[in-house]
Order: structure tokens, then C-alpha cells, then sequence
């Protein structure tokens, strides 16, 4: 993955989905923050990274523009 893809992701799209309120999904993202070791923790980081930056290159190449909610 390319140094400005992981750039974007840090700067950009962590930011934003840090931001977005997770509503229904609270609970489960509580419980992955709380049950999970530091290492399995690590992993689940780098596997929401590697998904966001490619759902964002996504949304480039289809080129759809939809709304927020």
C-alpha cells in the first residue's frame, strides 16, 4: 500500500470515522476495545486501516456521490 494511502488514512479517513456517530454499533465496537488483548487489538487496527483505505479507493473508482445518512 502506497505511503499516501496510509498518509490519507491517519490524516483523513481515521479522523472522519472517528467522528461518525456508530449509534446501533456502539456496543460491539465497546466490546472489541475491551475484551481484545494488545496484540489482537493491534491487528484488528491494522485490518480497519487496510479496509477503510480500500472502500475509500472504492468510492473513487465507482465515482458515486451519496448522501450521509
Amino acid at each position: 500500500m502506497s505511503d499516501f494511502m496510509i498518509w490519507l488514512y491517519l490524516h483523513y479517513i481515521k479522523p472522519y470515522l472517528d467522528t461518525v456517530p456508530a449509534d446501533d454499533y456502539n456496543f460491539h465496537m465497546d466490546m472489541i476495545h475491551n475484551e481484545l488483548g494488545y496484540h489482537a487489538l493491534e491487528s484488528y487496527e491494522k485490518n480497519l486501516e487496510f479496509t477503510a483505505i480500500h472502500a475509500f479507493l472504492l468510492g473513487l473508482r465507482t465515482g458515486r456521490g451519496l448522501p450521509r445518512e
